[in-house]
């Protein structure tokens, strides 16, 4: 992959005004609530920039055309299956936890189940979601890699320094703003490959005789099990992803916070299609390429290099901003959930410095797993850490939402161990097995039926 001038001309451009976007979106944040949630001030845009700007990832685009090379449109799933669960949240989440008034998923888990549920939610979900910060670094770092003939080391340096321009300075502002500008250029992104790569295939009747309608027509190409099992974790991972609720929290009303997640579902389900045709129409005329390497080598070939060059920083800003993204919501739930139990002093009179300090130190953290898994599947990590962070989670958040004090505290804080564990256990033993998520859920499951059968207790401030 090369850049010609007129490539890099557009490319730095477009990062010279995100950071623009970024460094002036640093400047609304006075303390530690402002950077967490805004103050409370975002509108429908906001919040649905927060959203969608962490969601539309490097998963969501370089991910999903490197799926779609081998499978077809069972790739699609990664955006169908969170837009799904975006129109759940609205419809029934929204609501609820913009009324409770606080910042983290943890801190509405302690309200009901006592601190210790609230801590090791904050760790479960916390591993989980640095899964996902792995799978966005894994689809940066390679294209900086390539397209700048650099060494991973170099081009991981250049992941970081954009993301302290995206996020660490500007918080839930910062991932909010821009991601409404990278909102945009990748939808010019998917709209010009989209027409491009339907007009060279001579319509869908190019596709239909290029490819049998099994596996690549279908949504189940996979099987049913994994590709089931992967709309399911998009839905649990989505409604218990931090980043996303934080977002919520952020709604200036409850109403608002509503129309938001609307409008992110609105956005997100069809961003996955023109990926997956990218995908398709690249394993048809240049099958001997990286899977990986799809989306990237089509813009730069088949685009004009005005447009490659924008489509490439809006790749690239796509997969920072979504780990960005998702390290603010890390971050977010260390410094309010467990650093903040310490009572050190330092945490309790530093607290934007430390909220930033940590969301830097995850970033590292996840770029230095990377270089160990150069070569896996971006969408897999994805899948895994939806399933990680929800598994625990998921059945002991939504009872509390919907049946405030039905759950047994003890038993909760049972049921977020045992669906963790359950998760992790079953993806080491049964590797290419089914998918881990279905352990963990009915792990979890099982525990809490045993609360109906266990005696009512108050909460523990354990």
């Amino acid at each position: 992959m090369t850049l010609s001038q007129g490539h890099l001309i557009a490319f730095f451009a477009v990062l010279a005004f995100i950071s623009w976007v970024g460094v002036g979106a640093a400047r609304k944040v006075k303390n530690a609530t402002d950077f967490a949630v805004g103050g409370r001030k975002s509108g429908v845009p906001m919040v649905s920039g927060t959203i969608v700007g962490t969601i539309i990832g490097g998963a969501s685009t370089v991910g999903t055309a490197q799926l779609a090379f081998s499978v077809g449109f069972s790739a699609w799933w990664f955006t169908l299956g969170a837009g799904i669960a975006l129109l759940v949240m609205a419809a029934f989440y929204a609501g609820p936890l913009r009324a409770s008034k606080l910042q983290t998923i943890p801190q509405f888990l302690a309200l009901h189940y006592g601190a210790r549920a609230g801590k090791l939610a904050a760790v479960a979900a916390s591993v989980g979601i640095f899964f996902s910060i792995v799978a966005n670094i894994l689809s940066a770092t390679p294209l900086v890699a390539a397209l700048f003939h650099t060494d991973f080391t170099r081009a991981v340096a250049f992941v970081m320094a954009l993301t302290v321009f995206y996020v660490v300075f500007g918080g839930v502002w910062a991932t909010g703003r821009v991601g409404i500008w990278k909102t945009i250029l990748i939808y010019i992104t998917l709209i010009s490959v989209a027409y491009v790569t339907y007009t060279r295939m001579g319509g869908w009747n190019g596709y239909l005789s290029a490819f049998p309608p099994t596996p690549w027509f279908s949504l189940v190409g996979r099987g049913w099990g994994v590709d089931l099992g992967s709309g399911l974790s998009l839905l649990v991972g989505t409604l218990t992803t931090q980043t996303y609720i934080q977002a919520l929290f952020s709604a200036t009303d409850e109403k608002t916070a509503k129309a938001g997640a609307v409008t992110a579902a609105l956005i997100t389900l069809p961003s996955g299609i023109p990926a997956v045709m990218v995908g398709m129409f690249m394993r048809q005329h240049h099958p001997e390429i990286v899977p990986i390497d799809a989306l990237p080598l089509f813009v730069l070939t088949y685009l004009p290099p005005w447009l490659g060059g924008l489509a490439i920083a809006a790749l690239l800003l796509a997969a920072i901003g979504s780990a960005a993204g998702l390290a603010l919501g890390v971050g977010t739930m260390l410094n309010r959930d467990i650093l903040s139990a310490m009572k050190w002093r330092f945490f309790e009179n530093h607290a934007l410095l430390t909220n930033r300090l940590v969301i830097f130190l995850v970033m590292m953290g996840a770029a230095a797993f990377t270089f160990g898994n150069l070569r896996s599947l971006v969408l897999e990590w994805n899948f895994l850490s939806m399933g990680l962070r929800g598994a625990g989670i998921f059945f002991p958040f939504s009872l509390a939402i919907f049946m405030p004090g039905c759950v047994n505290p003890g038993f909760a804080l049972l049921s977020i161990a045992a669906g963790t564990v359950a998760t992790i256990g079953w993806k080491f033993v049964f590797p290419q097995g089914t998918d881990p998520l279905y352990a963990g859920l009915a792990a979890s499951a099982l525990v809490l039926c045993g609360s109906l059968f266990g005696p009512r207790q108050s909460r523990s401030d354990g």
